[in-house]
């Protein structure tokens, strides 16, 4: 039986979005991801090392019978996000905000860190976060 991680495995995460030109353009110019390769309907990142996969929505296929992918239909509704650690959260928010992120609210000290919220093009969430104790 093999082990589960094992050397060699990468994690990708997935995003669906209704516009991969502009979700690129978007990941590209704010958050700085690069570009691996591109193929009908979806745009392969990377980004701090990870992989980051961008894809048009789409219905059921024969080994997800029943799943259909679909960017968020509430941005205020949300069951994932991404989370940026980060050693200076002030710089940060205003690097991206210089670079078009639009933030829900100014950074927040929450005694034992410090962050703030802010959404891809499709209402996906990412925090920025620093610790602080």
């Amino acid at each position: 039986m093999a082990a589960f991680p094992t050397e060699g495995m990468e994690l990708t995460r997935l995003l669906v979005v209704s516009d991969v030109a502009r979700s690129r353009a978007w990941y590209e110019g704010v958050l700085g991801a690069e570009v691996e390769r591109e193929y009908e309907g979806a745009c392969v990142l990377r980004l701090l090392g990870a992989w980051l996969l961008l894809v048009t929505g789409g219905g059921p296929t024969p080994d997800k019978p029943t799943v259909v992918f679909g960017p968020p239909l509430d941005p205020d509704r949300v069951s994932a996000e991404t989370i940026f650690r980060v050693p200076d959260c002030s710089g940060a928010y205003e690097t991206l905000r210089a670079r078009g992120a639009q933030f829900l609210a100014p950074p927040v000290d929450r005694g034992y860190e410090i962050r703030a919220f802010f959404r891809d093009p499709d209402g996906h969430l990412f925090e920025i976060s620093e610790l602080t104790g």
